[in-house]
């Protein structure tokens, strides 16, 4: 997958080692793990509060202006060669995000009859195996975390096995059976599992070097290889290089689109992905009542007007509710009914395609069939101006240069003009840096940080408080100048003597961060070769491949499906909010389906449980007492499936459904109104104000809502007059509230319990 459009992990390393009476002092706040994946806060994927690029105008709105307008703030563009780096002390590290949270320290003995606690392991990277012997799927996973113990010396981790659920013998023997090669803590007794909360049988979770947690893993689809799916997970979020792709040494790889099998909403035709073939297609999953997709698909109408016939692209809609009457007024009344959307009734081209979480979730398929360009939800900065460039190059056509006038634009906006530059990039050591000083555990140290990434303490570049994903490595405008030359034309200096007198001095680019210090031996004509576009492209295949470790580097832009995780997870982060959740009716959901003797329906259960039937949610058919966390109507039933939210790759905002983050009115629809029918509930859309106000229990401004990046964003308003706030609030809620049952759709026919 192209570094741009992987979304990476925000691994912490290198902050002053946690004392253990620091780890059990914030283990009081909890971090508590329910099916082993963690908990962790939202972070805001907005600028850092002050910065420059606070103001930066979207990519979308930036495309309307011309080349003229665009270069037009060359005269202003610094030429600073400067180490960013070279003002930080040495060992400085920059502040942890207060949404961060430590692993509970814990101990145990291991199966070799030693004692190994967390304290012994500050300072290392982990990756703990948590497994039941008696459970099949530990078997491949074990095989996996084998794998990856062998790997762990040169990369600069460690892996710890920790038993549970099972008897000391039956660990013993499992560990015999599969050869493991690292440690494992014997928890037969369960006391380390219950204080983590942990419920999967089998799970990975990281850890960084300070003892905070990195990810979590809990989830093994049956219908894959399992070994292959956990090597290639922890591969990816341990920063181990060596590729991953089909293609080896291959420049231009992308995957093929999968299976598509939608209808079309009127006339009922069933459209196959093998029909996108020989044209350039944009496929979007979206919701009418999200103001998000509604911003998306404006985008598109514009795209696809501003193409001649012969270019444009074809548009494949498709909604996630099956409401054909409310999109069809939906989309007149907003005036976006230039399109014949479709249905996916049976919900398969979703799975396929990735779409677990929010929307829109916006695709671009060449004529080929392979997918060039993936985005999910709908960030106003850039993913309009990504969408117009990767459709313009997939049609064929001439690609606008939409570069953000007054910050960093990433190695993916480049890439849609440079498509041979941007990918003999991915072959280069440059582009792993940021993975460098993960390994290096130092990806927190300001010293460091301003060669690993891009525009480091410029505006609209990378810093510590977004962390953002397109900014990491050394890039394309690490080299060539922010904008590069379209916008930093005086960046690279002209050579005045020697061999390349009157070209540009690359020597002089390189040498701000190859110095002495930091790059012994350095020689500017003997590494350019290594990064040189030129030449790696002249490579053949097989050469390139060397360079990777034997691969192609990994293109696959379809996520991971999210995984549920439980009400549980989220109690360490949101302690108040699942205290009031608690004592709620929705706490309680099952308790009313025992008293009818309906608690073994499963029709029932699809509206008393969390996720019935998906994965990491309530087993279908299983018995309610086995499954308590799941049996009730947990925080992920309104919010949406935990896995992406708390996993160390995914965007914080954006990837949980927050009810205060006013994007998310579409939740009072597409999640509320499921159960909460005429059927079911009459009156519900006349009370819903005070049922949400009898439950509300957000505690904090939503993530989304402070980076600006709310549909509905609420004014700013005097914080210190609570009662004013509040009024503006709820004026809010009712204003798109309003807007969501306006556009509900018909009512089920058939009551549910």
């Amino acid at each position: 997958m192209p570094k741009s459009i992987r979304r990476r992990p925000f691994l912490a390393c290198l902050a002053a080692y946690t004392r253990l009476a620091d780890l059990r002092r914030v283990a009081t706040i909890g971090v508590l793990l329910t099916a082993l994946a963690l908990s962790l806060g939202c972070s805001d994927d907005g600028p850092a509060p002050g910065a420059a690029g606070d103001a930066t105008p979207s990519a979308a709105d930036t495309s309307e202006h011309s080349h003229a307008d665009a270069s037009a703030t060359v005269a202003t563009v610094s030429t600073n060669r400067t180490n960013p780096s070279s003002k930080a002390a040495k060992g400085e590290k920059a502040a942890r995000h207060p949404n961060e949270r430590p692993i509970p320290s814990f101990s145990g003995r291991t199966l070799a009859g030693t004692n190994l606690s967390m304290r012994d392991l500050l300072g290392t990277r982990l990756v703990l195996f948590f497994f039941n012997p008696e459970v099949a799927t530990s078997t491949p996973v074990a095989r996996a975390a084998n794998t990856l113990s062998g790997l762990a010396s040169a990369n600069n981790f460690k892996v710890i096995g920790v038993g549970i659920g099972s008897s000391s013998s039956k660990l013993r023997d499992f560990a015999k059976a599969q050869d493991l090669t690292f440690p494992v803590i014997d928890d037969s007794s369960g006391t380390i599992s219950g204080q983590l909360r942990l419920t999967a049988p089998v799970a990975l979770l990281g850890v960084d070097a300070d003892g905070y947690v990195t990810f979590g893993v809990a989830h093994f689809p049956e219908d894959s290889d399992i070994e292959a799916v956990a090597i290639e997970r922890l591969r990816k979020e341990m920063r181990i290089g060596g590729g991953s792709g089909d293609a080896d040494g291959a420049l231009l790889a992308y995957p093929q689109a999968p299976e598509l099998g939608v209808m079309a909403m009127s006339n009922g035709e069933i459209l196959k992905t093998s029909e996108l073939k020989g044209r350039a297609a944009i496929v979007i999953f979206f919701l009418h009542t999200c103001p998000h997709c509604h911003r998306a698909l404006e985008a598109i109408k514009g795209i696809l007007d501003g193409l001649p016939d012969d270019q444009e692209p074809r548009l494949v809609a498709i909604s996630v509710q099956n409401a054909p009457s409310a999109i069809r007024k939906s989309l007149a009344d907003l005036k976006l009914d230039f399109f014949d959307p479709y249905l996916d009734p049976s919900g398969d081209a979703a799975q396929n395609w990735g779409v677990t979480g929010g929307v829109p979730v916006v695709t671009v398929v060449d004529p080929s069939g392979a997918i060039i360009h993936r985005s999910e939800g709908w960030n106003e900065t850039r993913d309009g101006g990504m969408l117009r460039m990767q459709a313009a190059r997939a049609a064929g056509g001439r690609v606008p240069m939409l570069l953000d006038p007054k910050g960093y634009s990433g190695n993916d906006a480049c890439g849609a003009c440079h498509a041979q530059e941007y990918a003999t990039w991915q072959y280069t050591k440059h582009s792993t840096a940021f993975d460098t000083l993960v390994t290096h555990e130092a990806d927190r140290r300001k010293d460091c940080i301003g060669c690993h990434v891009v525009g480091y303490e410029e505006p609209g570049g990378y810093d510590f408080f977004r962390r953002p994903a397109h900014l990491e490595d050394v890039g394309c405008e690490s080299c060539h100048g922010r904008g590069g030359p379209h916008l930093s034309p005086g960046f690279v200096p002209t050579a005045t003597e020697g061999p390349h007198a009157g070209k540009p001095d690359y020597a002089q680019v390189c040498s701000t961060c190859h110095t002495p210090k930091h790059s012994l031996g350095f020689d500017f004509e003997g590494f350019h070769p290594r990064v040189s576009h030129k030449e790696i492209a002249a490579l053949s295949n097989d050469e390139r491949s060397v360079l990777l470790g034997g691969a192609g580097p990994n293109r696959s832009l379809l996520p991971t499906s999210a995984d549920y995780v439980g009400s549980a997870a989220c109690q360490s982060c949101h302690t108040k909010e699942f205290d009031t959740w608690s004592k709620s009716p929705h706490g309680h959901a099952v308790a009313t389906l025992e008293t009818k003797g309906e608690a073994g329906n499963a029709e029932c259960l699809q509206c008393h449980t969390t996720a019935y039937g998906k994965p990491g949610g309530f087993p279908s058919g299983a018995p309610v007492a086995e499954h308590p966390d799941l049996a009730r109507v947990g925080c992920e039933s309104c919010h949406g499936p935990g896995g992406d939210h708390i996993g160390e790759s995914a965007k914080r905002v954006g990837t949980i459904l927050s009810l205060g983050d006013k994007c998310d009115s579409c939740v009072i629809l597409k999640v509320c109104g499921t159960c909460h029918d005429d059927a079911n509930d009459p009156g519900f859309p006349f009370e819903v104000e005070q049922r949400i106000d009898d439950q509300r229990h957000g505690t904090i401004e939503s993530a989304a809502t402070r980076a600006g990046e709310s549909a509905f964003h609420v004014p700013a308003h005097d914080v210190t007059d609570p009662e004013a706030a509040r009024s503006l609030a709820a004026a809010h809620d009712r204003k798109l509230l309003q807007h969501a049952f306006e556009h509900a759709p018909a009512p089920s026919a058939e009551p549910r319990s």
